[in-house]
C-alpha cells in the first residue's frame, strides 16, 4: 500500500534485520541490511543518518557472521563519514569508534584494539559520563584487551577498579557485573 521506498516500509525492512539478528540468523540479517543500504543510498545518499546507521549494521552483522576483516573495514570507513554528518562527540560516532577497536581486536591485532579503547574512553567518560553502560563497557574492553596483550596484573587491577561501579550503576545481579566479578576471578586463579 505505502510502495518500496515509503519511509514505513523501510523502518519495516530495517526491523526485520534486527529481528532476525536477534534470532541468531546473522547471514539474514546481513542480507537485509545490505538490500536495505543500497536502497538507503539510492533515496537519501551516502551522508544521510539512516544510510550511516544502516552501513553500521552492514558491518556489525558482517563480523557477526564471521567476517571480522569486513566488519573492521567497513567499520573504519564508518568513522570520518560519523565525524562530518553527526560530529566526533555524537554517541553514534564514539559506538562507531568503539566497534572499529572490537573488530580490530577480533582480528587479531588486541595491541591496536587496546590503543584504540584507551583513546576513545576519555571522550565516552566526557560526552556521556562516566556512569555510562558504553563507558563501563569501554573500562571492561581495556581490561581485556590488556589481558590479551600479555598484562594480566594490571588487567585484574583494572576490572577491580570497575567492580564497584559496575555494581552501583547496574546492580549485583546484572550479567555485567557478574561477567566482571567471573573475570575477576580467573586471573586471580591465575596468580
Amino acid at each position: 500500500m505505502l510502495g518500496p521506498d515509503h519511509q514505513e516500509t523501510l523502518t519495516t525492512r530495517a526491523n526485520l534485520a534486527h529481528w532476525a539478528g536477534r534470532a541468531g540468523r546473522a547471514a539474514v540479517a546481513l542480507q537485509l541490511y545490505e538490500e536495505l543500504l543500497s536502497d538507503l543510498m539510492r533515496l537519501f545518499g551516502a551522508g544521510h543518518i539512516y544510510t550511516l546507521a544502516t552501513r553500521g549494521n552492514v558491518a556489525h552483522w558482517a563480523g557477526e557472521s564471521g567476517d571480522a576483516a569486513r566488519a573492521l573495514r567497513l567499520s573504519e570507513e564508518l568513522v570520518p563519514d560519523d565525524v562530518r554528518v553527526r560530529g566526533a562527540d555524537h554517541p553514534g560516532t564514539l559506538t562507531t569508534r568503539a566497534n572499529v577497536a572490537h573488530w580490530a581486536g577480533r582480528t587479531g591485532d588486541t595491541a591496536r584494539a587496546l590503543r584504540l579503547s584507551e583513546e576513545l574512553l576519555p571522550d565516552q567518560e566526557r560526552v556521556l559520563g562516566r556512569d555510562y553502560p558504553e563507558t563501563l563497557t569501554a573500562r571492561s574492553n581495556i581490561a581485556a584487551w590488556t589481558a590479551q596483550c600479555g598484562d594480566p596484573a594490571r588487567a585484574l587491577q583494572l576490572y577491580e577498579e570497575l567492580l564497584p561501579d559496575r555494581v552501583r550503576v547496574l546492580g549485583h545481579d546484572h550479567p555485567h557485573t557478574m561477567m566482571t566479578r567471573g573475570n575477576i576471578a580467573a586471573l586471580t586463579e591465575r596468580h
